[in-house]
């Protein structure tokens, strides 16, 4: 195919990223599961207790959010050295924190919108699993270090990290945080980030044997499959794996080029960490693939998200639940009659 080929490819396929933008849920419904998520603001009780003595915002913070607070000083802006009293101190001092704070509220002066999203999605989560664990919703500000940890009994929402990418706080902190990775850090990905923590961390967490590039693949896979059924119609695939509209295109256009990389280097049954993991990590691109850096990050996971759609079209009698189940990576490839051209 040549490059002018190439590039009419991508460009029809835009416009059919954009024709899918526009179709309606297609969805069972979920209006008789009975749930009502709240988020609670965490980060604006913490603010609040910079108007009270240290001793009673402490006692305070301790008694309504628990673990989580005993996580929040002691691991995620703080550490097991200092005790809870010398990270407040040391927050309540800080202008940073103080500067960082009335930002966060004045984009998120009210959550509603999300917690009406995320209401929906883990309505969806109890469709399919009607006995997993809903978590409890904390939003805080996480100091840029971390956007959905998930504890026990409890999921944060690092507010900080969804300030949108034009924020002149990622600007700042580019060194550490790379603009491929802060340009994601807006609303529209609060809840399929969350989704998907849930998802890897409580519900299908990857088994350490699970060490081929194929069965990595599949798993992740599986879980943005996962994502698909759990997600309103709406959230586009971009959203969802965290790629541009640019190398989403890639990826279509160069399908069966990238599936004809891995069978001629024999990497399917690959299990060299470093060389399946150049293939599954985040970035600006993926190396080895396309010309002057244009391909897409983590291709791997991409390739694996159309194993899994294609057998669960191929298989149109498998549930969602032994999809996730099933653990033979080699059945679902197999089944999927995946032969890219």
């Amino acid at each position: 195919m040549t490059y002018n080929e190439k590039h009419l490819q991508i460009y029809l396929f835009f416009l059919c990223l954009l024709a899918f933008s526009c179709k309606q849920d297609t969805k069972s419904d979920v209006s008789h599961i009975d749930l009502d998520l709240k988020i609670e603001r965490f980060d604006q009780d913490l603010y609040k207790g910079k108007s009270m003595e240290l001793a009673q915002s402490d006692a305070f913070l301790r008694k309504k959010y628990g673990l989580f607070y005993q996580d929040y000083v002691s691991r995620i802006v703080g550490n097991p050295d200092h005790s809870s009293l010398d990270i407040l101190q040391l927050l309540y001092n800080d202008q940073a924190y103080t500067d960082l704070n009335r930002e966060v509220d004045s984009v998120y002066k009210d959550l509603k919108p999300v917690e009406t999203e995320l209401n929906q999605a883990f309505k969806y989560v109890r469709y399919y699993y009607p006995t997993a664990r809903v978590p409890r919703f904390i939003a805080f500000l996480s100091g840029f270090e971390v956007q959905t940890p998930i504890g026990e009994s409890y999921m944060g929402i690092g507010l900080d990290m969804f300030l949108g990418k034009d924020s002149k706080f990622y600007r700042a902190i580019v060194q550490s945080v790379p603009m491929y990775l802060s340009r994601r850090f807006s609303r529209e990905y609060i809840v399929p980030r969350t989704v998907e923590t849930y998802a890897r961390e409580e519900l299908f967490p990857e088994k350490d044997e699970d060490r081929s590039l194929l069965s990595k693949m599949v798993y992740h896979g599986k879980i943005l499959y996962f994502m698909d059924q759990v997600l309103a119609d709406g959230v586009p695939d971009s959203v969802k794996i965290g790629y541009t509209t640019k190398q989403m295109g890639w990826c279509k256009a160069y399908e069966g080029e990238i599936w004809g990389y891995y069978l001629q280097n024999e990497l399917l049954f690959e299990t060299d960490y470093q060389k399946i993991q150049v293939l599954l990590n985040e970035g600006p691109f993926t190396p080895g693939l396309g010309e002057k850096n244009s391909s897409a990050p983590k291709i791997g996971i991409w390739t694996g998200w159309q194993i899994v759609r294609k057998y669960m079209k191929e298989n149109p009698k498998v549930t969602l639940q032994e999809l996730m189940k099933e653990e033979d990576p080699q059945k679902i490839l197999n089944g999927s009659k995946y032969k890219p051209q």
